[in-house]
């Protein structure tokens, strides 16, 4: 079935909501039922299960919690058990399930015979368990991971009455390699139970999750409806689109070693308002998070990086920090792509497109939520012009915005920042790094080509002073064009600002030429050749530098290396930051 428009109050809907809940949602300021809610919160409460396929920003949180707090307070009417779950709300990351978890309380409160708990990852196992064998549990929210772990764990906990399971961001769920957990979780359960599938995007792998989850779902469908004008035509025609209608997105098309300076021209002339800048790679958010930060013509903003990466207790200020400012900016991954509400976004900056193009309409759809305005803008390189049409095709319409001819050029700035402090260098070529790998991971490979990257252009962009060395680049003709060395530099005297961080990193060079001193002693002498040379040169200029380069680029490999190691896990975070250097004395 697909939801129109509707002007219907909470207070009509049937089955009658409780009056505690409406009193629960009209001090939230909720009196009026969005398309989704009115849709779907009358057959979740007449013991229906739905499969939901709704537009980010529609308001699915509300069409889900208002239905579970219904049914629990029918069947809590006797009071269970404290280690008896009557439902389960999952949702694909941390974020977003503490979101659903703070927004649910009003109305859990209701309820003076149910616990709810929140189940998510950065918050020791044990404690969690602890907590539920002394205060109870019986409504379960959090992310697959946990939940499975804590239903394995903790035997005891009752899910025979379980009334209802919510899966939230469904197709998220999926696609983040959460299907394990979710069929572990589901088969735990009673079949005669409630059950909604909520998702803005309907795949393959959604589908057959409602089909094996769900008996006889009703599927609900909410589409925001955009007029577009035809001359030809004597009426407006209605178009659907997967795109809120009150956003306005465009694209700006511009050369990799201007892009720094387009966004900072961007965030000076948007300074009263609250935006949220997308990058591709943890690393590349670290990194901006410090150079933009430094930058004095954006003295005064608030910047809140925020990643997955990050420790839990660091994301949770991140995000709550920003969620109480009036103005100001969150560098992010995809990590705060979908489902969160966050008040107030005025404009969303996706400096990278996103490598999976599902997500390009999570992160935009975090602005111009519920029928409010807002505006969105997507950076493209030259070559990637083509993903304009593709996401016309996908019934997302951009416009395009020029370039401003009198940006000011930041990119030496930020290259003077590296000079003087070795941390905002590391993270340069980190993030550099991290970003052509990820360029290379693109879903739509065929529009972003990494082998017709112009690295030399990309890592002016980056503010690097010197290229790294890396397969990628060194197995592949790839241009170098654009790219202007800093002459006579040698990265090993860089220091890092940081006293304590710069005494680790002199320790560990010690330790380090002292093992190459002691390798060296047991090693074979060699051959005294047979002819020498009389006359012993002087290294020229040149010579020198390419001595230097040699040994930037052993260091450089040598922490390509450990990174790889950490991705596999073979050495952990604190041994990877102590052998490059980059570990904080506390």
């Amino acid at each position: 079935m697909d939801a129109a428009l509707t002007t219907t109050r909470f207070s009509e809907l049937e089955p009658a909501i409780s009056e505690p809940t409406l009193s629960a949602l009209s001090q939230a300021g909720f009196d009026y039922c969005a398309p989704v809610q009115s849709a779907t919160i009358p057959l979740l409460c007449s013991f229906k299960d739905v499969s939901v396929d709704a537009a980010t920003g529609s308001g699915k949180t509300l069409a889900f919690l208002v239905p579970v707090v219904e049914i629990l307070r029918r069947s809590s009417s006797s009071a269970p058990k404290p280690h008896q779950v009557m439902g389960i709300i999952i949702s694909p990351t941390r974020e977003l399930s503490s979101q659903i978890y703070h927004v649910a309380q009003p109305f859990i409160s209701t309820l003076p015979n149910v616990r709810s708990m929140l189940l998510v990852g950065g918050v020791e196992v044990k404690a969690n368990m602890r907590k539920i064998e002394e205060e109870g549990a019986n409504l379960l929210i959090g992310t697959p991971g946990r939940l499975s772990d804590i239903m394995e764990r903790m035997e005891f906990l009752d899910f025979r009455n379980l009334e209802i399971l919510i899966l939230d961001e469904a197709d998220r769920l999926l696609d983040m390699g959460f299907q394990k957990q979710v069929t572990y979780i589901i088969s735990r359960l009673p079949k005669l139970r409630r059950t909604g599938l909520f998702s803005a995007t309907q795949t393959e792998a959604v589908e057959e999750l409602a089909r094996a989850g769900l008996r006889n779902p009703v599927r609900v469908e909410v589409r925001a409806e955009a007029k577009s004008l035809n001359n030809s035509a004597s009426t407006d025609q209605v178009a659907s689109s997967k795109k809120p209608s009150g956003l306005h997105l465009e694209y700006l098309e511009c050369e990799a070693d201007k892009k720094p300076s387009q966004l900072v021209d961007l965030l000076i002339k948007n300074k009263a308002k609250k935006i949220i800048i997308y990058y591709m790679t943890c690393a590349c958010v670290d990194y901006w998070g410090v150079v933009l930060l430094r930058l004095p013509v954006l003295k005064g903003l608030s910047l809140n990086p925020l990643h997955g990466k990050m420790k839990q207790s660091a994301r949770e200020k991140a995000l709550a920090s920003f969620t109480s400012l009036s103005s100001g900016i969150l560098l992010c991954t995809d990590v705060a792509a979908r489902g969160l509400d966050i008040p107030g976004i005025d404009c969303i900056v996706q400096y990278d497109p996103p490598q999976d193009p599902n997500v390009f309409i999570h992160r935009v759809g975090r602005t111009a939520r519920l029928g409010r305005q807002g505006s969105a803008i997507v950076f493209l390189l030259p070559k990637e012009e083509a993903y304009v049409e593709f996401l016309r095709i996908r019934r997302v319409p951009l416009q395009e915005r020029s370039c401003t001819d009198d940006a000011s050029d930041v990119v030496p700035l930020i290259r003077s920042f590296a000079k003087k402090d070795r941390d905002v260098m590391v993270k340069g070529l980190r993030a550099f790094v991290s970003y052509i790998r990820a360029y290379k991971e693109h879903h739509c490979s065929y529009i972003f080509r990494w082998k017709e990257l112009e690295i030399g252009k990309l890592g002016m962009g980056f503010g690097l002073l010197q290229l790294p060395v890396m397969p990628e680049v060194k197995h592949h003709s790839l241009s170098t064009e654009g790219f202007t060395p800093v002459e006579g530099i040698n990265l090993q005297e860089i220091k890092f600002k940081d006293k304590s961080r710069e005494k680790q990193r002199k320790k560990n060079l010690q330790v380090k030429k002292e093992t190459k001193q002691q390798e060296l002693k047991h090693e074979k002498p060699k051959k005294t050749p047979t002819v020498t040379s009389t006359v012993t040169r002087k290294k020229t200029a040149k010579q020198r530098r390419a001595a230097q380069t040699v040994e930037d680029e052993e260091e450089l490999s040598r922490e390509y290396r450990l990174l790889k190691k950490l991705k596999r896990g073979a050495i952990d975070e604190r041994e990877y930051a102590k052998l490059t250097g980059t570990e904080e004395l506390v």
